[in-house]
């Protein structure tokens, strides 16, 4: 989806690249639906696959603990089957949540999931300040809004305080203020109230300003609600077992080495307390965990600078602290900030704005100035961030990254010639290649 709307700007670049493009191009949401799907339908055969290949059984059920190592399973017809086990891992995943507590929120209201059931036509975003309690995804919900304005629909985000919650909020204003140049409408400070089905079939939603209490309301073709996830864990009767959750989050408690409260059984991914709701992470701690199991080795995963990226038109990738954690950690006068705004060359050529392209690296300020966290807003910013999160797990310093020779012309390259510190106060505009 987001390639999709990312193909679409190409469109409109390509006139400054010499091509002649004689008729304005039109979406055809049915088709990007279809190729999705067939994908997803593809990846999923390919895993079951795999596992006949390895010789893993595989059953289609619900399942539910009765103790540390027994699990009920039931198919679609009630039949049972109980399977015994010496070890229990459980990567149930999450589901989208709705806002009860709104009238009309369930009813007309849908998630990031059923966002193929059609085309969604003037769309209205709940919840690109999601809660978490630690620093979790990449926000679904301003990813959504990013590649929907992208194919040429009127997209309007609500949000009730800040966007992109527990990311470094300065690469996040870029993100909105690059949304917001380019269509995406912002209604700032706001929280719904109802949600109403009109005779005509359209949605009309009410919503206040926090600070006035002030109502407003507009209407709309689909309401998408992104205001979080919830574990699924509590229909898995974990109480039988003995494993204890999070009494705020509905988590799973586990230990460094992913075990639960009980012992033999484990937890893993968005189902985890404290670990980050990103797919990636939880694959290599499942392989870990696996050979673990397996008795071939003792190694558990590390997940300090887990690197990621918020996929929205205008793509932020980051890896380590924020600057405002590294702050808080390491105190005002304890890390220096090196940054630069550039311009991609596909920006220059076409003459697009690039006023949020934006680098910076956080660095503590003494010794060798080891880098504490990277930040990039452009293009392709998660293949340039996944390269650079090799270093700086590896401990790579300041010096490291301007002893790196960059490659031209990439906007990669921009990371290795971050000469101009905050502190400094000098203007940090990229004039030249």
């Amino acid at each position: 989806m987001h390639q999709s709307a990312l193909l679409g700007g190409a469109l409109k670049d390509a006139a400054k690249y010499g091509w002649n493009v004689p008729h304005q191009p039109s979406h055809c949401w049915a088709t990007m639906s279809l190729a999705v799907q067939n994908y997803v339908k593809s990846l999923n055969w390919g895993h079951r696959v795999q596992l006949q290949d390895r010789k893993v059984k595989y059953f289609n059920l619900k399942g539910q603990l009765t103790d540390g190592h027994t699990v009920i399973g039931t198919n679609k017809s009630g039949k049972e089957t109980v399977l015994t086990t010496q070890d229990i891992v459980i990567a149930t995943g999450s589901r989208p949540k709705y806002p009860v507590h709104v009238p009309g929120a369930v009813e007309h209201g849908i998630s990031n999931r059923a966002l193929w059931s059609g085309l969604p036509g003037k769309a209205w975003h709940v919840g690109v300040s999601c809660c978490f309690p630690e620093r979790t995804i990449s926000d679904v919900g301003l990813e959504c809004a990013g590649f929907l304005t992208g194919i040429g629909l009127d997209v309007t985000v609500l949000v009730r305080s800040l966007a992109l919650r527990g990311f470094d909020q300065q690469m996040a204003g870029l993100v909105t203020e690059h949304m917001d140049s380019h269509g995406t409408k912002f209604l700032w400070r706001r929280v719904p109230r109802k949600v109403e089905k009109l005779p005509s079939g359209s949605l009309q939603v009410t919503w206040v300003e926090t600070s006035s209490d002030r109502e407003e309301q507009d209407t709309f073709d689909t309401v998408l609600w992104a205001v979080g996830r919830a574990p699924v864990t509590r229909a898995l009767n974990l109480d039988a077992a003995g494993v204890k959750l999070d009494e705020d989050t509905g988590k799973i408690i586990v230990s460094a080495n992913e075990e639960t409260s009980v012992p033999h059984v484990f937890a893993m991914g968005d189902v985890a307390k404290g670990r980050p709701e990103l797919t990636p992470p939880s694959i290599r701690a499942g392989r870990l965990l696996a050979r673990r199991l397996a008795g071939v080795s003792t190694e558990i995963m590390d997940y300090d600078n887990v690197p990621t990226t918020v996929f929205t038109p205008l793509e932020y990738s980051c890896v380590g602290l924020s600057e405002a954690e590294a702050r808080r950690l390491y105190r005002e006068g304890g890390i220096e900030v090196y940054h630069a705004f550039y311009k991609p060359l596909e920006f220059a050529v076409a003459q697009r704005d690039s006023s949020q392209c934006y680098i910076k690296a956080v660095c503590l300020r003494d010794g060798d100035q080891r880098i504490l966290g990277l930040h990039f807003t452009g293009p392709n910013a998660g293949e340039v961030m996944q390269g650079f999160a090799l270093g700086v797990r590896c401990g790579a310093t300041y010096s490291h990254l301007m002893n790196t020779v960059g490659i031209h012309p990439t906007c990669a390259e921009e990371l290795t010639k971050l000469h101009i510190s905050k502190r400094s106060g000098l203007d940090a505009t990229v004039t030249g290649c």
